[in-house]
Order: C-alpha cells, then sequence, then structure tokens
C-alpha cells in the first residue's frame, strides 16, 4: 500500500490558492473552495437529446472537481441515458453516479443552461452552454447568439461543457470581470482565431469516419479526458477501436481534482488497469504498458500508429519522434497559478524535430515564500522537503484538460477527413479568442492511420 505525502493528497486547483496567496494556510484554500457552488440547468427536450445529454453529464463531471460545495442539476425528467457513457441507464443515475446533486440551487448560484433558448438571467452568472456542427462555446442567458445549427459533432457538446465550467470558475474566482458577460466558443474544424464559431458551418464535413488504433501516453489529467472523448465519438461497434494504454503510476487521492475518470474508490490502483476498465466497459479493445516511456521503446509494425500523448515531461516527449510513430498529437497545460489555463498543442512529425521543441523545461514560478508555505514550515506541519515538494506540484483544473483533450482528438479527426493539421495551437481559456494556430507544411494525405466509418 502506497503511502502518500502531501503533495500526493492536496486538491491540484485548491493549490492555486496556496499559489497565489488568496489563502494562507490549506485550511483556508479549502475552506474557500467550499463556499464554490454551481447550477446546472437542462430543458426536457434537450434532456432526452444524445448531444445535451454529453454536454450535461460532461459539466457535471468537471464540476464537481472544482466547485467543492457542490454541484446541483434542476430539473430533470425521467429519461434513458443516451449518450454511450457506462453511467447507468438513465440520465438521472449518470448525474448521481458523476457526483451531483438532483436538486433546486440556492439563489444567487452560478447558473449553467445546458443549451435552451435567450431567458432572463436566473443569477448574476448565468450561461448557455452551445454547440452545434463542430463547435462549442458559451453565451451570456439573455443573448441570442447561437451557432448555425448543423448536424453536431460529438466532441462539440464536451467543449462547449468545459468552456462553461472555465469560465463559471473564472466568475467564483474573481479572475476577470467579463466572465459570464461574454460570448467565448471554438470551431473544432477550424480553430484559428480568425474563425468565426458564430458563423456559418457550410465548410464543416459530417463526421463519417472515426480512428480505429490508438496508442494514449499518460493517463492522469489528459489521458483521461482524451478517453471521456473517445467516449463520446458514436462508434456503431465500439469494439472497433483498440488502444494501448501506457503509464507507470497508481491514482493518488489527488488525481481525481484533475481527472474526470479517476474518484476515491481507484486510490492506489494503477491508472493503466483503472483506465483499461473504463474503456471496457464502454466497449472498446484495451492492451497495457507498464513502462517509462523514452526513446528506448520501439513501436511494433502490429500496434497504433497515431498516439495521442499527455505526458508532462520534456524528457519524454523529446522522445515523440523517435519510436516509430507516424502521427503523435501532444497537449501540454501550464503548471503554474498564473498560466494553468494555458494550452499548447504540437502534432509530429512537425517542421522541428521534438528534441528542439522540447529543448529546455519552463522553469516553474518559485511559491515556496508565499504564507501558506512559510506557516507550515513555521508550523511543523512539513519539513523544508515536504514543503519544496509541495510547492513544486502543478496546479491543474480538469476544464483545461477537457478543452485540450477536444482540440487533440479533432486533430485527428480532421486528418480522417481531409482536413487542417495544425503543428501548433496555443491559446489562454482566460482569454481564448486571442489563440494562435499553425498550420503544419508537411503533407499527410498518404498517411492511412487506421478507421472505421461511423
Amino acid at each position: 500500500m502506497t503511502v502518500f505525502t502531501a503533495a500526493d493528497r492536496l486538491h491540484r486547483l485548491v493549490k492555486h490558492a496556496l499559489d497565489s496567496g488568496a489563502a494562507a494556510s490549506i485550511a483556508e484554500a479549502e475552506t474557500l473552495f467550499a463556499g464554490y457552488r454551481v447550477s446546472l440547468r437542462i430543458g426536457e427536450e434537450a434532456a432526452r437529446d444524445r448531444h445535451h445529454q454529453a454536454a450535461l453529464l460532461t459539466a457535471v463531471a468537471l464540476a464537481r472537481r472544482v466547485f467543492l460545495g457542490g454541484v446541483s442539476v434542476t430539473p430533470l425528467p425521467d429519461t434513458p441515458l443516451a449518450v454511450p457513457l457506462p453511467f447507468g441507464s438513465t440520465l438521472a443515475e449518470a448525474i448521481a453516479s458523476l457526483g451531483a446533486g438532483i436538486v433546486e440551487a440556492q439563489a444567487g448560484t452560478p447558473v449553467i443552461e445546458i443549451g435552451g433558448a435567450p431567458s432572463a438571467r436566473r443569477a448574476p452568472f448565468h450561461v448557455r452552454a452551445v454547440f452545434a456542427g463542430w463547435r462549442g462555446g458559451i453565451a451570456p442567458a439573455p443573448t441570442e447568439a447561437a451557432p448555425t445549427p448543423a448536424p453536431v459533432m460529438a466532441l462539440a457538446p464536451m467543449l462547449a461543457a468545459a468552456l462553461a465550467v472555465n469560465e463559471a470558475f473564472l466568475y467564483v474566482s474573481g479572475h476577470t470581470g467579463v466572465a459570464g458577460r461574454r460570448c467565448v466558443g471554438i470551431s473544432l474544424w477550424n480553430p484559428a482565431p480568425g474563425c468565426d464559431w458564430l458563423g456559418d458551418t457550410a465548410t464543416e464535413p459530417a463526421l463519417s469516419l472515426l480512428p480505429a488504433r490508438l496508442w494514449l501516453i499518460g493517463l492522469g489529467h489528459l489521458g483521461q479526458a482524451y478517453l471521456w472523448g473517445l467516449g463520446l465519438l458514436p462508434f456503431a461497434r465500439p469494439q472497433d477501436l483498440s488502444l494501448i494504454l501506457q503509464d507507470i503510476d497508481v491514482i493518488t487521492p489527488s488525481t481525481e481534482s484533475t481527472s474526470i475518470l479517476s474518484d476515491s474508490a481507484l486510490i492506489n490502483i494503477k491508472k493503466t488497469r483503472a483506465m483499461a476498465a473504463w474503456a471496457e466497459r464502454r466497449g472498446f479493445a484495451t492492451a497495457i504498458h507498464e513502462r517509462r516511456f523514452d526513446a528506448s521503446l520501439r513501436r511494433q509494425g502490429d500496434e497504433p500508429a497515431v498516439v495521442l500523448c499527455g505526458l508532462d515531461n520534456g524528457a519524454g516527449r523529446q522522445a515523440l519522434d523517435q519510436v516509430g510513430f507516424d502521427f503523435v498529437v501532444e497537449a501540454g497545460l501550464g503548471r503554474g497559478h498564473r498560466d494553468f489555463r494555458a494550452i499548447r498543442l504540437h502534432t509530429l512529425p512537425a517542421s522541428r524535430p521534438a528534441s528542439r521543441i522540447w529543448r529546455s523545461a519552463q522553469a516553474d514560478d518559485p511559491v515556496e515564500d508565499r504564507p501558506a508555505y512559510q506557516g507550515m514550515l513555521a508550523s511543523g506541519a512539513l519539513d523544508r522537503c515536504g514543503v519544496t515538494l509541495l510547492a513544486g506540484k502543478a496546479v491543474g483544473a480538469p476544464f483545461v484538460g477537457a478543452v485540450a483533450a477536444t482540440l487533440a482528438l479533432s486533430e485527428v479527426l480532421r486528418l480522417l477527413h481531409g482536413g487542417t493539421v495544425h503543428e501548433l495551437i496555443d491559446l489562454d481559456l482566460k482569454a481564448p479568442e486571442y489563440r494562435s494556430t499553425v498550420p503544419t507544411p508537411l503533407d499527410f494525405s498518404a498517411l492511412n492511420p487506421g478507421y472505421v466509418p461511423v
């Protein structure tokens, strides 16, 4: 049985309050987060639609890891679960299993509406999560704004839900004054900043092909978000998706705070075993690799040639183009209290080798001088080594990984549908409209990554 350190137990978003100086102790930070609540609402017609169900369940799974004072869902008709996720037979069962209560929220609680028509505000913060085609985003509740109707690509509801939870956290934490009063969205078919996500969808194809074989490296924050997104895709025969799942770690108490498929019942279980079990309940075929990823690994000819990478270390990333993969999508997330909302996505091969892209690691902001850490040291709660270990852990939020996963999976889907592949996508969820994208100069038209029809 693993003995967990304070660093293994601390909620990764609660750590934001310690590092930013908003709280002077862990107890004070936990009390702050215990006051954060959010209410999710869905109309009767939307509750029976699988895409709106996907947005609702994604919002529940993310929000309950952020709003530690509670997540409420209301109203909720009695309806079967239409989403192909293994969370029960009814929508109510799925919501309960993911950790929300089906109750009326307290007055003034921030509200996220799943779809629905424009309406008067129910609270000072009230947004609608809206989506169509390959596009997802949020709009203030009274605003008419919404994407032009189009057949929904299955990741668009996940994107809308993640952006809504991000916006709600921006509001309760006071990080930006415009939270809840702006339209924010992204097109997963064309994530370039010049693309109007509320504009015409004529250039977006209907989803017709899905990946058949994928290798997932790292099964924490990002890896589990990849799996959630794959679980939403409309496989006619789920067993047609073959996955290799690679990781060496066990699930710790802090894993749940950022990782959408982890909970306290899985603590001390290898991430590979836990995630393979979930993927198999979804119907996917799995194999596991429990070894560290590095340049000594060699992909065998019968193994997936397309990789979704969720590593958080430069040494592993530098090996991504050295082991025989044909196409790699890697997403890196910010680590500090100032940049934890940052997403930087790369694809390989690229105009630069991986050894140059990740030539040097970015240094974390020093936070050991913050009152919370000095207080732990002065009180004897932790020794110098323990304080250093705790201070060095990353700040993380599950909604960041969820947005990153929709972007990463969309690179694979666009490759299958003849769309643009991006060498780089760089954005910060505090102001995602200022993102940048760099299309790859390479020609992937001859690459056959393996696919099945929808």
